[in-house]
């Protein structure tokens, strides 16, 4: 049973009331922004609550069972709280949510609607549209190994075991030329066959990116790369970056590309769809032994 405060119940009851919505977020890299429906700034646990986003919520949804809970924030971009660079770059991805219902003339009574982290968020030019998961909604992960015949951890991982500082699997570059938002020629490649660095992570490390991270979907030894998303803030000749190489999770690029077979951790001899519905045929060895 949720406890609500008496001084807010005692509010409630008059039929007349104060009421407004706060969001306050805080992103995994330390910092936490506030954000209101209410016209004028609102203050309370160290958080100032801001109207300047416009920020709305949809109707929040809760179940008795075990379904994912979910709401969103639609508002508008604001240069001094929300920035749609930042959105680009990812910074909102994962971050905790939580959602106040709050008398605005006394902000000391207030009530605690819901706990999340934010999910997709999409951008229309000057307005975004964050959408928020409930807490439940981390019991749709997988936990523990899949059986399947790609590997499940990431290249570099401890379970991996591969070293990507290595000269063989790291460069270092620059932009050279730009061709759009998300693809351009850079250095550094020269030595790398095509491929080498697809599926890989590129960190900048000079320009309005630095210390951001993209994976790389296509590169080639010319320096032509591509990512799959775009930067975060507009990607201009001479940025700087370090590069590592990629892995597209099979058996054969595990073995040949990185000599890392002893640590696959995919199943890559696991019968599929063709063994299940295969049976015997006159004039084959049905010896009952094993498939080769």
């Amino acid at each position: 049973m949720r406890s609500v405060d008496s001084n807010l119940l005692a509010h409630l009851d008059t039929g007349a009331t104060t009421l407004a919505t706060c969001w306050r977020i805080a992103r995994r890299d330390g910092v936490v922004l506030g954000f209101t429906d209410h016209d004028r700034a609102l203050t309370f646990d160290e958080t100032t609550f801001l109207p300047e986003t416009g920020a709305v919520g949809s109707a929040l949804s809760s179940s008795a069972d075990l379904a994912a809970d979910n709401a969103e924030i639609e508002g508008a971009l604001s240069a001094s709280a929300l920035s749609g660079e930042d959105l680009a770059a990812g910074k909102y991805d994962g971050a905790e949510v939580e959602i106040f219902r709050v008398n605005w003339a006394a902000p000391d009574q207030r009530l605690l609607l819901k706990k999340g982290v934010i999910g997709e968020v999409t951008r229309v030019g000057e307005a975004f549209r964050a959408e928020l998961r409930g807490l439940s909604h981390k019991l749709e992960q997988p936990i523990g190994r899949v059986y399947q015949r790609l590997c499940d951890v990431n290249v570099g991982s401890a379970k991996c075991g591969v070293d990507l500082d290595q000269a063989a699997f790291k460069t270092s570059g620059a932009v050279t030329a730009l061709r759009d938002a998300q693809s351009f020629t850079a250095s550094g490649f020269s030595s790398f066959e095509d491929g080498w660095f697809a599926h890989g992570l590129l960190t900048w490390t000079a320009g309005a990116n630095v210390g951001l991270s993209a994976h790389v979907k296509t590169q080639t030894q010319s320096g032509a790369i591509s990512l799959w998303l775009p930067a975060g803030a507009a990607i201009e000749v001479g940025d700087a970056f370090t590069v590592t190489a990629g892995c597209d999770k099979r058996f054969e690029t595990c073995r040949a590309k990185f000599s890392n077979a002893a640590n696959f951790r995919g199943f890559p001899f696991m019968p599929g769809n063709d063994f299940a519905v295969s049976y015997p045929l006159k004039g084959e060895k049905n010896t009952g032994g094993k498939l080769k």
